[in-house]
């Protein structure tokens, strides 16, 4: 059998992928196999182990696919200027996340990751979400203390509580969403409630 090229491998890990996000939205992640994911690509379990290690493995790059590092988003925003606007860069930030979120490859995989998915062998999804929740918080704290250095953030509001209070806001509206995705637009009322809430952390002249 001849050799795949490395752009037929990469689709055929893809494919794999977006079988593993259909059968885990169905069925859950802890009642499906390997085989099966298998079988709704269209392959051999040998395919699945030849691109992963095992389940946990597969899980893990599907999350991959719809990661939103607080900083990347910042940084693909591509404008030097939010560096002395730190407020702005997270409004504009949470934005593109909301947008991004909108897509239904990230809806789907993040329903699986909350409402779909148990303690399962290595995989731990909770922990998975409190990873991914500190990563939010923490960059989060970093640009509210820059606010705080550059005399734009309420002096009565500490950097750290103004984080935890974004981050409990943003969390609660997320899974709003998650919930009731036909009828909430994340897009819309996240940017309402995100230029919202930095409103209120501004400081006034």
């Amino acid at each position: 059998m001849a050799r795949k090229t490395k752009a037929e491998a990469a689709a055929t890990r893809e494919a794999l992928l977006d079988a593993a996000e259909e059968v885990f939205l169905e069925k859950g992640v802890a009642r499906t196999s390997l085989e099966q994911i298998a079988r709704h690509a269209g392959m051999t379990r040998g395919a699945v182990y030849w691109h992963f290690k095992n389940k946990a493995d597969l899980f893990q790059a599907m999350l991959n696919r719809v990661r939103m590092p607080f900083q990347e988003l910042v940084e693909e925003i591509g404008d030097p200027s939010l560096a002395d606007a730190p407020l702005e860069a997270i409004r504009l930030a949470c934005v593109s996340g909301f947008a991004r979120l909108e897509r239904p490859r990230y809806r789907r995989v993040h329903a699986i990751l909350i409402h779909h998915c148990e303690v399962f062998g290595d995989i731990d999804p909770l922990a998975m979400q409190n990873e991914m929740a500190e990563e939010s918080c923490g960059a989060l704290r970093d640009y509210l203390q820059s606010a705080a250095r550059l005399g734009q953030l309420r002096e009565d509001l500490a950097p750290e509580v103004a984080a935890k209070l974004l981050q409990s806001m943003l969390g609660g509206l997320f899974h709003d969403w998650l919930r009731n995705h036909e009828q909430l637009s994340i897009l819309e009322q996240g940017n309402l409630l995100v230029e919202t809430q930095l409103g209120l952390f501004r400081r006034q002249a």
